[in-house]
């Protein structure tokens, strides 16, 4: 059973690094370049790339999520029950604000003189999301350095 403790550990320590490195990258390269754009063409770009955003950052976020679970169980370690409730919280911010605005960007419901102001609210909402998950994946290698030391 430590073995597969000490593997499911591994394995959301990786995949919690993947996803705070993906939403980093989003806030930092994804983010400045539609803000730069004009409304009409991040909302063109927006509604053609929304499902394969949605994909791809949906995946890794529930794929972390449901591993650094199933590493806390196992494991029994307070720092991977952080590491579950920041990467809960990742998860909870998305109904809570960007649900809504994405659908809004997909669909271009967002009136185009109003883009910049909510692009400006979802990188704040974005930066606390990205702050969690670094913070859960933080944890995760402390976690796991942690439980690799021969006294524990």
């Amino acid at each position: 059973m430590r073995n597969i403790a000490g593997s499911v550990a591994l394995l959301a320590t990786v995949t919690l690094g993947l996803a705070a490195g993906a939403v980093l990258a989003e806030g930092a390269v994804l983010v400045p370049w539609w803000r730069s754009l004009p409304p009409e063409s991040f909302l063109t770009w927006y509604a053609a790339n929304a499902a394969r955003l949605f994909w791809f950052f949906g995946t890794l976020e529930m794929v972390s999520a449901a591993l650094v679970v199933a590493a806390a169980l196992l494991v029994r370690s307070r720092l991977f029950v952080a590491a579950a409730l920041l990467t809960a919280g990742v998860l909870a911010v998305f109904p809570l604000y960007f649900q809504g605005v994405n659908a809004g960007f997909e669909a271009a419901t967002i009136a185009p003189a109003d883009v910049a102001a909510e692009l400006g609210r979802w990188a704040r909402w974005h930066w606390l999301r990205t702050g969690m998950a670094i913070a859960a994946f933080a944890a995760a290698v402390v976690g796991f350095a942690a439980r690799r030391r021969p006294d524990n």
